[in-house]
């Protein structure tokens, strides 16, 4: 059975999860704070306690993992802290996934974090892609663009979905 790791399963990534279970997955899903565990465990999806900042406790948790889903592109903290998740701690986890049963990578490229770390955090996973042969998607739906289009939140969901179950299909 698949098994997908959301790192960053707050509002959005609870749709998500729960769309995979559904589907039959089974899901991890990751917050940094005790009190985000509760939400997720209530959606069903197994909690964890991790901190992408720290990405040893990611990765603790990938042993049994097809899938991670860095859902960060709305994460709250300030500017070094959201530079470093999709700099610097994003590289590490990328790096360390190569010798691991992950065979695929979602990642949130849009969202309230600045967009020019958005798009940095977009060029390391495609280049991890073309340099480790990892399958990868990058949502790039804003998931709060209600002018564009009538459930934004649906149709990133969607995306999501639809990135996740392609890769098993690579």
């Amino acid at each position: 059975m698949a098994r997908a790791l959301i790192v960053g399963c707050g509002c959005r990534g609870r749709a998500v999860g729960e769309r995979l279970l559904r589907r039959g997955w089974q899901v991890r899903g990751t917050s940094r704070h005790r009190e985000g565990l509760a939400l997720i465990e209530q959606s069903g999806i197994e909690p964890a306690l991790a901190d992408p900042a720290e990405p040893g406790t990611v990765l603790e948790l990938i042993e049994d993992v097809s899938v991670i889903a860095w859902l960060l592109g709305s994460a709250e903290g300030d500017e070094e802290e959201l530079a470093a998740l999709h700099g610097p701690r994003l590289d590490r986890v990328l790096e360390r996934i190569v010798e691991t049963p992950v065979r695929g990578f979602v990642y949130d490229g849009k969202g309230s974090v600045d967009p020019v770390l958005l798009a940095h955090g977009k060029e390391a996973v495609e280049a991890a892609s073309e340099t480790w042969n990892l399958p990868i998607a990058c949502l790039l739906v804003d998931p709060f663009d209600d002018e564009t289009w009538s459930d934004p939140i649906d149709i990133w969901t969607d995306a999501a979905i639809g990135g996740i179950v392609d890769m098993l299909e690579k």
